[in-house]
């Protein structure tokens, strides 16, 4: 097949399921959409399908998962077969490949069939749940996080080494200090310079061996368009520098069976040089059972709220009860992948972790980020505080915390 020349069908409309019910039919799903790669549509796809791509050498056709819509603004020559959001199908030459692929802003491998991309899940009202925990997400505070965002946008860069992001990490440690955390510093190497991730721990109340419990986020912020420029990083990611600072004030005087970790990582826009240096420094039998990875939770992109839940087959039991919190304490429409992509919670899943990135949906449409525009004004504080909501709702019984 890889050497002929096809058209792609999309059918909108279609039952989370698997993608075609004969495991070897050419489909892809992307949400409720499906679309089949051949040279004709079956009958069976037949009703309601449209046609959006035709006349493309199998061979060529790629994925691309993107932060905001990097990828086409440095690629606008590439053909665009199909965009759903963070995820692109592209025709591209297979020796062309390695030459598009130097940014750590996306990543391009040959579409696969059958594959489920992601899977959108109902919106619901809010489900009952437990008073314990509504009490401990009333604490949640919309205005405390926008204050911390305003602070971290304030030092002008916070590029990974540079002045601007020592400002900032000295506020966040002070922060996570005065809320009686152990906090220390690991040094980063950033090329020939040096960053650091800023860690704040608590043990748990379990007998030991327990296990650990880590919420991440990266602090530094970056401008592709002019290198020297102004990087406010309000969105990537002072909102979820924010949220991890957020999460450890709302649980600073809770107790909790397994241990806390709180990261904020340096280097995470050059090459995720933060979490990297961390898993690799991680001694044998380090305990993490779970990590809550925030990456850019605070702009609403779509008509309804909505977050994205990614992570490795690894992380599915963790997919899974973070889509269950959603469901139970948000308004939210979630979307959930196992395609994971280029941010902190990466190098966990490479290691064995289970793992997960939130991050806002259909973030491709933001195209704000790592620009002197992702600016404090542009953010939407009600979307951040569903996505803390159900991460605090998911560390509850992941970390065993008191009620």
């Amino acid at each position: 097949m890889n050497g002929t020349r096809v058209a792609i069908w999309r059918t909108r409309g279609v039952a989370a399921e698997a993608p075609a019910a004969d495991q070897s039919a050419p489909e892809l799903r992307f949400g409720n959409e499906v679309l089949h790669i051949g040279p004709e549509l079956p009958a069976a796809r037949a009703a309601g399908s449209e046609r959006v791509a035709e006349d493309v050498a199998r061979s060529h056709i790629h994925l691309v998962a993107q932060v905001g819509n990097r990828f086409q603004a440095e690629h606008p020559d590439v053909r665009v077969l199909y965009s759903k959001g963070r995820y692109l199908l592209v025709d591209l030459d297979p020796a062309d490949v390695a030459r598009r692929s130097r940014s750590a802003c996306y990543a391009i491998v040959p579409a696969q069939v059958p594959d489920v991309i992601f899977e959108e899940r109902p919106r619901r009202p809010r489900a009952a749940a437990r008073a314990g925990v509504n009490e401990l997400l009333q604490r949640i505070s919309p205005a405390r996080m926008t204050e911390s965002v305003q602070r971290l946008v304030s030092f002008g860069t916070r590029e990974s080494t540079s002045i601007g992001f020592k400002q900032a990490a000295d506020f966040a440690r002070s922060a996570l200090e005065v809320l009686g955390y152990d906090v220390r510093s690991e040094e980063v190497a950033v090329g020939s310079k040096r960053s650091l991730n800023v860690i704040a721990e608590r043990a748990g109340s379990g007998p030991a061996p327990r296990g650990t419990v880590v919420v991440t986020a990266h602090l530094d912020s970056v401008n592709h368009e002019t290198a020297s420029g102004s990087a406010p990083g309000a969105d990537d990611n002072g909102s979820g520098a924010a949220a991890v600072i957020e999460i450890a004030t709302c649980l600073a005087d809770r107790d909790h069976t397994h241990d806390l970790r709180f990261i904020l990582f340096g280097g995470e826009e050059q090459g995720l040089f933060g979490s990297v240096t961390h898993v690799t420094n991680l001694p044998p039998g380090h305990g993490i059972k779970a990590v809550i990875n925030m990456d850019m939770i605070a702009h609403l992109n779509t008509a309804e709220p909505a977050v994205l839940i990614e992570g490795g087959p690894i992380s599915q039991a963790l997919i899974d009860a973070a889509a269950a919190a959603a469901e139970t304490f948000t308004g939210l429409t979630v979307q959930t992948s196992l395609h994971f992509f280029n941010s902190d919670h990466v190098p966990f899943i490479n290691a064995g972790i289970p793992a997960v990135l939130l991050i806002e949906g259909n973030d491709s449409a933001n195209t704000h980020v790592h620009t002197s525009r992702d600016t404090l004004d542009r953010l939407n504080a009600d979307l951040m505080t569903e996505i803390v909501r159900l991460n605090t709702a998911t560390l509850v019984d992941l970390a065993g915390v008191s009620l």
